[in-house]
Formats: structure tokens, C-alpha cells, sequence
């Protein structure tokens, strides 16, 4: 039977779910929409290097795959905002920066031309490149699908928020791996391909903007951040935020108590107080 008050009590929400002695991937897309309002699904992506491991998952996951080549951004978006799980391919793979960033084609003469916008030069704009990141070599394909219908154990989690959201979840990844400062890493032409890439090589998580293909591709209408986390990292993360809500009595950073992840009226504002009526 569901228990709506508690569900929305944030307090006690975080304190029943906090008690749990392991928290679901369920659990975790929950946590994040109830606490800090995320509008979108997390997308767990799985990558494919064994093809035992493919076939079983075509055997056993209903899946979707893709009618005509599309970028990552398109499917890491049907994932999020559809709640497919999807399957992507070399010949199912449109945008070619993301080709490279996973391997599955080689530096050539478009890839350094695709860069040019940005960069003083084409000495410049070939050097960036060879920057990026990559997928070690052998990748058969990769999987994408809302997190709480995971079939697998996601390599990385791919979420997208307005950028105080992120801010919370880069500060209770923070506390919970007892690390300071959170890094964050951005580069030309590639935040989410790459992102996802850089995720899975350095077993970082990150908070990147959009680039100029991912705001255009990848259905991002609101000025959306990208958070990306490895797949074994957003469990303590999570459950940090539930003490963390326990502890303090809401979410929010801004005004630190408080339930709402966004509630930032006039922060220090002497005169904007509410009080309990004395009798």
C-alpha cells in the first residue's frame, strides 16, 4: 500500500528510504525525482565487448533499435525522455564524433574539419582532438535505457538538469567519496559522446554543459547540464543525500533546511521570516 503523506515528507521519505539496506536503481531515480525534483529519467548505458554478452542481452531484453543512423544525444534522449531501452550499432551510429570518441572510426580529415569552428587553426583544432578521450578498442555496441528498467549493471549513468540540481549531486559526491574539489571537464564538440566516454575511461564522474551538437540533437530545450556518473557511484551518492536530508531536515542547499532544492528567496533577508504563532 502507498503512503503518499510519507512520500511527500521529505524528511520522512529520506529517513524510510536511508534505512533500507541496499537501495535499487528504483530507488535511486526516486530519491532524485522526489528530493531534488529531476524531471528526467537517469539513462544507464552499458557497453558491449563481448559478444556472448551481446547476444544474450538480444535474446533477453526487449529492445528497440534504431531505423537510421542517429547520434548518441538521440539515444540517450529517447531513453530519457521515452523510457526506451535501446540498442546502438557502428552502422546505427550517425554523428561521427561520437564514432571517434568510441572508437569506431579513426582520426581522418572530416573529424579535424568538424573542429575548425572552434579552434585559431587546423594545427589547433587537430591537436584538441587527439585530447579526447577514447574507448578502448573492441567495442561491439552500447545499450541505453532509463535506469529503474536496467537490465544490467550500468557502466555509466547519463542524467540531465538545470544546473542547482547538478550542484547538489557534485557536493553529496563530494562528501560521500571524501574528495575535494569536483573536477569537471568540457570539451569541443562532444559532451555527451564524450562525456559518457570520459566517465567510463577515468571512473570520474563529471558535470559538463551541452555542446553546440548535443543542444541541438539532443532535445536539451531548457538550458539543461549534463551529470554523468560512473555506474557503481550514484548508489553512495544518493544514499549521502537521504542522511544528509535526515540530518539538516530538507534537501536544500541554498537555504539549508529547507525541502526544496531551489528555494532561494532573498536568502539572508532579515524581514522574509516566517515564525510559529505564540498562544
Amino acid at each position: 500500500m502507498i503512503d503518499a503523506e510519507l512520500l511527500l515528507d521529505d524528511v520522512a521519505f529520506a529517513k524510510a528510504m536511508a534505512e533500507k539496506e541496499d537501495l535499487t536503481n528504483p530507488d535511486l531515480v526516486f530519491t532524485l525525482r522526489n528530493l531534488l525534483r529531476m524531471k528526467y529519467y537517469p539513462v544507464a548505458i552499458k557497453f558491449f565487448y563481448v559478444d556472448a554478452e551481446l547476444q544474450e542481452f538480444k535474446r533477453n531484453v526487449k529492445y528497440k533499435a534504431a531505423t537510421h543512423p542517429f547520434t548518441m544525444c538521440h539515444y540517450v534522449a529517447a531513453s530519457r525522455q521515452r523510457g526506451d531501452i535501446l540498442l546502438a550499432t557502428p552502422d546505427k551510429t550517425g554523428c561521427t564524433n561520437a564514432k571517434y570518441v568510441l572508437g569506431w572510426k579513426e582520426l581522418d580529415d572530416g573529424e579535424i574539419k568538424s573542429h575548425l569552428k572552434y579552434t585559431k587553426d587546423r594545427e589547433q583544432a587537430e591537436r584538441f582532438v587527439k585530447t579526447k578521450k577514447r574507448m578502448p578498442p573492441g567495442l561491439l555496441a552500447y545499450a541505453t535505457t532509463p535506469l529503474h528498467k536496467a537490465p544490467y549493471d550500468p557502466d555509466v549513468i547519463h542524467g540531465m538538469s538545470d544546473v542547482l540540481q547538478s550542484y547538489h549531486l557534485g557536493n553529496d559526491w563530494c562528501a560521500a567519496f571524501d574528495t575535494h574539489p569536483f573536477e569537471m571537464t568540457m570539451t569541443m564538440n562532444s559532451s555527451v559522446c564524450h562525456g559518457v566516454v570520459n566517465c567510463y575511461v577515468s571512473k570520474k564522474p563529471n558535470i559538463t554543459p551541452m555542446c553546440s551538437s548535443s543542444y541541438t540533437a539532443g532535445k536539451t530545450e531548457q538550458g539543461e547540464i549534463n551529470w554523468i556518473w560512473p555506474g557503481d557511484q550514484l548508489k553512495p551518492t544518493v544514499r549521502w543525500m537521504l542522511e544528509r536530508t535526515v540530518r539538516d531536515g530538507g534537501v536544500s542547499f541554498p537555504r539549508t533546511g529547507e525541502t526544496y532544492p531551489g528555494f532561494n528567496i532573498c536568502k539572508l533577508c532579515p524581514f522574509l521570516v516566517w515564525t510559529q504563532p505564540k498562544e
